[in-house]
């Protein structure tokens, strides 16, 4: 192979291997579609599941807000006195005992004493019959009201004065009494009975109305 003709074939083959190499560069500057090249990104990791919510209890339904309704007011009791409902002496309440404080009006002073442990009232005029002879001392002056009447403390006496009656034909006397209490109700009492020696009894016997102390029982 001459010279010439061998420089020729190694010009053609240089040039086929140089159209080679930049073949798709010139396609893309003739206006052909590039197709991108796409990096594929890092996988993120996993990261850790969300819980769900938790649903929300049901709420009590609040109560409706009306006014309640007032209590009806107490009765008014009819007194402001604290002792208001002691009862009234009773014979089964006290002692009874007469002792000879005037001999010449043959009178005796009249006691009661409490002797449960309770107070009661006592109301009114002592009940005094004489013996077995018919009928009554008469009332001798007046009594206060239930409201005023004394109020005889556990241990406490009151007193009333029985009046002797003046001598004369039709005159008795007697050794013993016996009394009930005053209690303006159909409570029915056992009799007490005390000594009263020599007692004149007359269509003038008195008693008086119960008293705290024994001078006013005896000077009315």
């Amino acid at each position: 192979m001459s010279a010439v003709r061998r420089a020729v074939v190694v010009l053609v083959a240089v040039s086929a291997v140089a159209l080679t190499a930049c073949g798709p560069s010139e396609d893309g500057a003739a206006g052909g579609t590039e197709v991108p090249t796409v990096t594929p990104s890092a996988s993120l990791s996993p990261s850790t599941p969300v819980k769900p919510p938790k649903p929300l209890k049901p709420t009590t339904p609040a109560e409706p807000t009306s006014a309640k309704p007032t209590a009806p007011a107490k009765p008014v009791s009819p007194s402001t006195d604290p002792d208001y409902d002691v009862f009234p002496c009773s014979t089964y309440d006290v002692t009874f005992t007469a002792s000879l404080a005037e001999p010449t009006t043959s009178s005796y002073l009249l006691k009661i004493t409490n002797r449960t442990g309770k107070p009661c009232r006592v109301l009114g005029h002592p009940v005094v019959t004489f013996g077995d002879l018919d009928g009554r001392a008469v009332e001798r002056g007046t009594a206060p009201g239930i409201e005023e009447a004394i109020l005889l403390a556990p241990g406490k006496s009151a007193y009333a004065g029985l009046m002797g009656g003046l001598k004369d034909a039709k005159s008795k006397t007697v050794s013993s009494i016996a009394m009930t209490m005053s209690t303006e109700s159909d409570l029915k009492q056992v009799p007490l009975k005390a000594s009263t020696p020599g007692l004149n009894v007359s269509t003038g016997n008195s008693v008086t109305a119960w008293m705290d102390n024994a001078e006013d029982a005896l000077s009315l």
